[in-house]
């Protein structure tokens, strides 16, 4: 009974949880995620939360590289294929290295790889020529 019961639980919470981001809570559920995602010891019991994770990742270092180009001023086709190669490394190191996930249960390495990165290709874009133009433009 107490098996049963344990698997009951995380759905709850889950649906808890997802009720709370609903409602406005969204606070209590990015911090428990948040802690739970630079723990290397996690269980994610919910894929979504690990992909979520994933996204929001690509998406600081997205911001982050896309003004340290901006700054050093990076230009054209290196800076692209560096940013590439950064945001895909340190997510792989992220989930290979420091989460130790099954990347099967996921869809694969690939599938991993590519969670988000249109969405942080672009936000890298247009950060990069922001930050830029306003330091290197008069």
């Amino acid at each position: 009974m107490s098996g049963g019961r344990r698997k009951e639980e995380p759905t709850s919470h889950s649906h808890s949880q997802q009720h709370l981001v609903a409602n406005g809570g969204g606070g209590v559920l990015r911090g428990s995620l948040w802690s739970k995602a630079l723990r290397s010891d996690t269980a994610w019991e919910d894929k979504d939360e690990f992909l979520d994770v994933i996204y929001w990742f690509r998406q600081i270092i997205a911001v982050i590289l896309g003004v340290i180009w901006g700054i050093v001023p990076l230009k054209g086709f290196v800076g692209i294929i560096i940013f590439c190669i950064i945001n895909a490394a340190v997510l792989y190191l992220y989930f290979s290295g420091f989460q130790q996930i099954d990347e099967e249960e996921y869809g694969g390495t690939w599938e991993l790889t590519k969670e988000g990165f249109m969405t942080s290709f672009a936000l890298f874009l247009v950060v990069w020529i922001i930050f830029y133009t306003a330091i290197h433009y008069d």
